[in-house]
């Protein structure tokens, strides 16, 4: 399958947030309206019109109610334009927070990953003060928590990756306040008895953002790609987000941790080289792999909800010719490469 994409650039959030028919099914028995904290970000843009779309598409009437601070305003007009309601709001303010509405289904997209060397205290506020707001706000919403494999140690590259069975580790500030994260909302789900998901995602890409934006655009601008971080887990967005929404039928108190990404691990340098090919451009490396990285292991995933419908063939595809028909990029590095937890 070729990737196409809309003519327009302000067209690819709704592109990327078509539903699957399994995703349609889903919304047709949920029951309530959705909140999507946090939509204001990338995957929350994507989560609230996909949300959107799947309601439309399954005859059912519900909310959709997306909440920021919204520092840019024009992504809550082109929220408001296709149907999602929006609410202003800073949710490390106890005061505001308690004048969200109570709906029954809430997605929490909220959180610091980025600037945390630089202000670690505030990365620290978001992912677990924030939380604690949040929780205890929420105490009858079934709730899917967006959360990070990160959470996980590094683990070995010959296996498996990490199991939702592996112990936590506290790699670095971020890894450890999205640690804080997880426990903060168990704590308040088993208290409370609010059905929660804990969504371990790493990494979703698509053509403006993402890992395999980042190697592509290093290729194509002669620069060298370091291969200390030699496989890596990836999930085209789409995919991440259809998981997220059908999700929400699994939630439970204690609850429940899935891992989301893709089906295999991915070599830093074959989609180089790859990237290399497309781009008639000979990629060069520095390096050598080292033997661990943030690898998970998205078995049970795919055992609930079948395997990502998009390839890796797919993805480079997509990517490679966004790129080539110069569209716009988020100039937002992934830093996979990263491997002290300093973001």
């Amino acid at each position: 399958m070729e990737p196409t994409f809309p003519a327009e650039n302000d067209e690819i959030d709704p592109w990327l947030a078509q539903p699957s028919p399994e995703v349609v099914d889903a919304v047709k028995n949920h029951s309530g309206d959705y909140l999507v904290l946090g939509v204001g970000g990338k995957m929350g843009t994507t989560v609230a019109l996909m949300l959107r779309q799947a309601l439309t598409a399954a005859n059912r009437s519900a909310r959709v109610v997306g909440v920021s601070r919204f520092s840019r305003p024009e992504v809550r007009a082109a929220l408001e334009a296709r149907g999602v309601e929006t609410i202003a709001c800073d949710l490390a303010s106890p005061a505001e927070v308690a004048q969200l509405p109570p709906l029954a289904n809430v997605f929490f997209l909220a959180g610091q990953k980025f600037g945390t060397s630089d202000s670690p205290e505030a990365t620290w506020i978001q992912n677990t003060i924030v939380p604690s707001l949040v929780a205890r706000h929420f105490t009858h919403s079934r709730m899917v928590v967006f959360s990070t494999g990160c959470v996980y140690p590094f683990a070995a590259v010959d296996g498996p990756g990490c199991d939702e069975a592996v112990a936590l580790s506290c790699q670095g500030e971020y890894a450890s306040s999205c640690v804080g994260r997880e426990r903060v909302f168990t704590h308040f789900s088993k208290l409370n008895q609010t059905p929660t998901l804990l969504f371990r995602l790493n990494y979703a890409c698509e053509v403006r953002y993402g890992v395999l934006v980042d190697i592509a655009t290093r290729v194509r601008a002669g620069e060298s790609i370091d291969l200390t971080t030699g496989l890596v887990n990836l999930i085209w967005q789409t995919d991440a987000v259809a998981i997220a929404i059908r999700s929400l039928d699994i939630a439970a108190s204690p609850p429940t941790p899935l891992n989301v990404t893709g089906t295999t691990q991915i070599s830093t340098r074959d989609v180089a080289v790859a990237f290399g090919q497309r781009f008639g451009h000979e990629p060069s490396f520095t390096g050598e792999q080292a033997s661990t990285a943030w690898l998970s292991d998205a078995s049970r995933a795919v055992d609930l909800f079948g395997p990502p419908a998009h390839s890796l063939d797919w993805m480079i595809d997509a990517v490679a010719s966004y790129l080539e028909r110069d569209g716009t990029v988020l100039g937002k590095p992934t830093h996979f490469e990263t491997r002290d937890g300093k973001f």
